[in-house]
């Protein structure tokens, strides 16, 4: 029994050894030939730039927006707020950097890094000018007084897409795509999308019309007789948004509004009163002349209604009708709002209403009179010898 565990002590210390030797082994060879040891470093780094990644967002932006408030404009609020994300993925980036230097890749892995990094690098830098130009096409009013604002919208937009386009190709290039080659490539798969496209296209150029020719912009009440009415809401490449006053959204192809007859109620200068009040045929002379003279001395002394020449203003006597004679008013109002507009028309109504009573008139109404005669008891004795 002795000799037995004597001999099996050496054999447990052997297998110790062995399995103590395993395991160096694995933690030595690690991951592609990384030891553990440095890849839970390389953790840790990563994990310390988050850290400084969560302060530097929390005091040095802070700090940023503070400055920024003093400023007499909001576009640099505007532009801070635009290009934090792409600020606060910049700690990231070092984070990967210093992690993969400590690691000491080998010839492959370290080329592979490198490409991540740097495309890392381009995305930010592009993700942030992409960002940046939202801000800026909001703060360039000088270049408003030379375009519409719709236009400048339009013109950010198109540098967005040319901002994502360089930088896809920037990265391309970084993993060795040459993006000649791919352009030619997808010039002849253009030219193949542009015959099913026509659609697309028309839309576009008829959206560049509606721009250029300053048919409408967002805000503006327009009607397009048979297809919508109601408040442009976007110009977009394809379409554009009406919102109708019940609230229901309409896309309205570009198009159809280049080729259509658009009323622009925005754009009105005043709007227009057409009413024709009857009175009753036994109103005289004097005051039908009453009437009209009153209502048109309202017209011109209210300050609501804009006045000639500016406008065209008319209190007439214009027709005989079945049932009454009709007197034609028409004139403007200086608002153009529609709810200050009701009003000025219902305060105006009840005025006629004055008027036409104060005059001893009436307002007509349909009616017709049904006349009997009288046959004496003489003729009718001679309609019944007659009948004899």
């Amino acid at each position: 029994m002795a000799e037995t565990a004597a001999n099996s002590s050496p054999a447990k210390a052997e297998n110790l050894n062995l399995l103590w030797e395993q395991t160096k082994e694995v933690w030595n060879h690690g991951l592609l030939g990384i030891d553990i040891g440095s890849i839970i470093i390389a953790v840790l780094i990563f994990a310390g730039f988050l850290l400084i990644r969560g302060l530097f967002s929390k005091y040095v932006l802070y700090k940023l927006h503070q400055l920024t408030k003093k400023s007499e404009t909001d576009l640099d609020d505007k532009i801070v707020d635009a290009l934090i994300p792409p600020v606060k993925f910049i700690p990231i980036i070092l984070g990967i950097f210093f992690a993969s230097q400590y690691l000491k890749l080998d010839e492959t892995a370290d080329i592979f890094f490198s490409r991540i990094m740097r495309s890392l690098i381009a995305f930010t830098i592009f993700w942030a000018i992409h960002r940046a130009a939202e801000p800026l096409s909001t703060g360039v009013k000088k270049l408003e007084r030379i375009l519409t604002p719709t236009m400048v919208q339009w013109l950010f937009k198109f540098v967005k897409v040319i901002v994502i386009f360089i930088g896809a190709a920037v990265i391309l290039e970084i993993w060795g795509i040459a993006i000649g080659p791919l352009l030619a490539g997808l010039g002849l798969f253009g030219a193949a999308v542009a015959l099913g496209a026509q659609d697309l296209f028309k839309n576009l150029i008829g959206g560049l019309t509606i721009i250029a020719e300053k048919r409408f912009h967002p805000g503006e009440w327009i009607k397009v007789d048979g297809v919508v009415e109601g408040t442009v809401e976007d110009i977009g490449f394809r379409s554009t948004k009406v919102i109708r006053f019940d609230k229901a959204p309409v896309h309205v192809p570009n198009s159809n509004l280049s080729d259509a007859v658009i009323t622009n109620f925005s754009r009105m200068t005043h709007r227009r009163i057409y009413w024709k009040i009857g009175v009753i045929y036994g109103t005289n002379v004097e005051q039908l002349k009453t009437i009209c003279e009153g209502i048109y001395d309202y017209i011109i002394k209210n300050e609501h209604f804009a006045k000639p020449p500016e406008v065209s203003t008319f209190v007439n006597v214009d027709s005989f009708n079945d049932s009454s004679i009709d007197i034609m008013i028409y004139c403007f109002t200086k608002t153009t709002v529609w709810g200050e507009w009701l009003q000025i028309k219902e305060d105006f109504a009840c005025a006629i209403k004055q008027i036409v009573e104060g005059a001893g008139s009436e307002f007509a109404f349909p009616s017709q009179s049904l006349y009997i005669e009288d046959v004496s008891d003489s003729a009718a004795t001679k309609v019944a010898e007659a009948k004899s």
